[in-house]
């Protein structure tokens, strides 16, 4: 059966599911809002995101209650950890909302601040994602030092680093294609000079003057695409002089538009357009449903 936004409140239980995805970034989205009491502990986020076992999602979103925004929403990563920014499950999230409510925009809350969101003329969905941090402890890193350029051992060059709410580490390199991804991405997102770890994209720029973008997710690893990662890439492309403040950002399963807006604090606005796609939806049972009704699973 085709799932559609306008009968979500109805099916959305405390052990039902909506899969949706941005470019191939895919999330399972949880309501929360009307039982406070629903909570994702780390074995059940890893048996939800199991691509074999579960129903398999990079991440899991919990939309919660928010006094100050339209809703609160949670992130854990399929490893169980927390993420403070999801950029593609924000988008997610947004689109549902934004149907279920009619509403022209909202504001989002997440561990790593508020976010506003609303869906432009052509379709696609816009969040705007905060300002990018710029300092070393911001990032964090572990001690000072110029996040332009950043030496990491192993690494295929220097990297920009700076935070979208969660640490990225962006490298530019000749040709994205032959970087060993699987190998490199994580001896980087745990490298010591990353004490919360980091989300790590290999840049190439093409001749068209857009940018090829491949990503290694902390708490992930090797996503279709990673949208705070592409708000992370959009700002290193501009703090490197390699080109404007707005542009596209390609990624494995697709692309989106990167736009750095100047505000008055340094680090601006960023500003991340692309589409959103609905995949099914679902109830819980066997394991997952008992492992959801235990709050320690």
């Amino acid at each position: 059966m085709l799932f559609t936004v306008a009968n979500m409140a109805y099916i959305l239980g405390m052990t039902d599911f909506v899969k949706m995805h941005g470019l191939g970034n895919d999330f399972v989205v949880l309501d929360a809002r009307e039982d406070a009491s629903l909570r994702v502990g780390v074995e059940a986020a890893k048996a939800i995101a199991d691509r074999r076992r579960g129903i398999g999602c990079d991440q899991i979103l919990v939309m919660r209650k928010a006094e100050t925004a339209d809703l609160f929403m949670e992130i854990l990563n399929s490893d169980g950890s927390h993420a403070k920014a999801c950029g593609n499950g924000t988008r997610c999230v947004a689109d549902l909302v934004l149907a279920e409510s009619n509403a022209k925009q909202l504001k989002i809350a997440t561990d790593g601040g508020l976010l506003r969101a609303w869906r432009d003329v052509d379709g696609l969905v816009s969040v705007d994602m905060g300002p990018a941090f710029l300092d070393w402890q911001d990032v964090p890193l572990a001690s000072p030092m110029d996040t332009l350029a950043v030496d990491i051992d192993g690494a295929p060059g220097p990297a920009v680093c700076h935070s979208m709410g969660n640490p990225h580490a962006v490298i530019f390199v000749d040709d994205v294609m032959n970087i060993d991804v699987p190998m490199i991405g994580p001896a980087i997102e745990h490298a010591p000079i990353f004490p919360d770890r980091v989300n790590v994209s290999f840049v190439q720029k093409i001749e068209d003057g857009t940018f090829r973008m491949r990503v290694w997710e902390r708490g992930v690893g090797i996503t279709m695409a990673c949208g705070s990662g592409a708000c992370a890439v959009g700002v290193a492309i501009a703090r490197r002089g390699l080109g404007g403040r707005k542009n596209r950002i390609v990624m494995d399963g697709g692309a989106v538009s990167i736009d750095w807006q100047e505000g008055q604090q340094p680090g601006g606005r960023v500003i991340m357009t692309g589409p959103v796609a609905y995949v099914c939806h679902g109830h819980f049972a066997g394991r997952l449903a008992s492992l959801m009704d235990d709050a320690d699973g």
